[in-house]
């Protein structure tokens, strides 16, 4: 069996040794040593100015609504993991949907001003597979307007746009550590923000708002993480160049071998870098994406319509909406299996079997 994504596991010796840590010093969680250095290590390697880690990918995003005191409309994306809708729904937010960019898959900044009305408070975007969103333009449109802007990076980890990481824009940026990603820590999130005073905030938030034994400086929450999670944060850190190369090389075998398959690819931003998160395919037609999705599966090669159906017209607690370009992309594009472990052998076999279904 083929797996769509598949956790990286470092060699278990060594993440043995920090568990022999934790053990001595009885220290499980509530920020202790090991999450203490994962922050540290975490904000050098992005070159970020102040960073947070938290529970999850999901709470990052909710405490930096909270955070910027956000109310009304927040405009994103249809286009994304549901935690980007149900986390402004979850903080009494209203989400107003733009359609996507047919290219990029990213949210399409020429129609957010449109969107935008008196009650307009933020926008939420998401990199979608790690690609950036016009962040250049987002940031001139949240100025003319006077809006905050999170950034749902939760697939762009280690992303840079003009050799700066890709969580320095915005307001605040948020990143996923759960075991699907390239990066992982189990479970756990980020939170990255260039205002120290929302650093102090967002601080106080993850810990239920405590600001001394007996005093509360901030409505909070429990947003913190376990030793054992930044455990294996830490030792993961050590392999991520290895991992970003080895994505690498599959990502550009399947592009060599599906060179003559009917399907686009996102759009890359330009003066960007790339992680390799997912490998997305926007089929010609979704008869032939499905075709080749249910021949996959005869085979044991699992996929996934990431992202289907479009958030505006699948979930039960907003009010149903259709957009164009997001509908047909996102009935048309499926994600093939791009982890660690897999195979030069198993890329070739999923290729031949995608390239056997286009020519019947």
């Amino acid at each position: 069996m083929i797996p769509v994504t598949k956790p990286f596991l470092p060699p278990q010796e060594e993440y043995q040794q920090y568990l022999d840590g934790i053990w001595k010093r009885q220290w499980l969680t509530n920020m202790g040593p090991l999450a203490s250095e994962l922050e540290i290590k975490l904000k050098d390697y992005l070159s970020v100015n102040h960073l947070l880690f938290v529970t999850n990918g999901t709470v990052a995003l909710q405490m930096a609504i909270k955070a910027l005191g956000l109310q009304g409309e927040i405009i994103t994306t249809p286009f994304s993991f549901v935690a980007t809708t149900s986390s402004i729904v979850w903080e009494g937010c209203n989400p107003v949907f733009v359609d996507i960019d047919k290219k990029s898959l990213n949210i399409d900044v020429t129609k957010i001003e449109s969107a935008i009305t008196e009650k307009t408070s933020a926008i939420l975007a998401t990199h979608v597979y790690g690609n950036p969103c016009d962040v250049l333009a987002i940031e001139k449109i949240a100025n003319k307007h006077n809006l905050k802007v999170i950034y749902d990076g939760a697939h762009a980890f280690g992303v840079k746009v003009n050799d700066k990481s890709i969580f320095e824009y915005g307001d605040i940026s948020t990143c996923s550590l759960h075991a699907t990603k390239l990066y992982h820590s189990i479970e756990g999130g980020l939170l990255v923000t260039k205002d120290s005073t929302l650093l102090k905030s967002l601080t106080y938030m993850r810990n239920f708002g405590f600001s001394g034994k007996e005093t509360f400086a901030e409505l909070g929450i429990n947003g913190k993480n376990s030793e054992y999670h930044a455990a294996m944060g830490l030792v993961n850190l050590n392999y991520i160049k290895t991992i970003h190369s080895k994505r690498k090389e599959l990502t550009e075998l399947y592009n060599l071998e599906l060179k003559e398959v009917e399907v686009t690819r996102p759009h890359w931003f330009k003066d960007s870098t790339i992680n390799y998160s997912y490998y997305p395919l926007v089929f010609h037609s979704e008869s032939l994406m499905l075709r080749c999705m249910e021949r996959l599966q005869s085979n044991e090669v699992f996929t996934r319509r990431y992202f289907y159906p479009s958030l505006a017209s699948s979930l039960p607690y907003i009010d149903k909406q259709a957009f164009g370009v997001t509908d047909e992309i996102a009935s048309k594009v499926l994600c093939l299996p791009l982890y660690y472990d897999l195979t030069i052998e198993e890329v070739k076999l999923i290729c031949r079997i995608i390239l056997s279904e286009q020519n019947k």
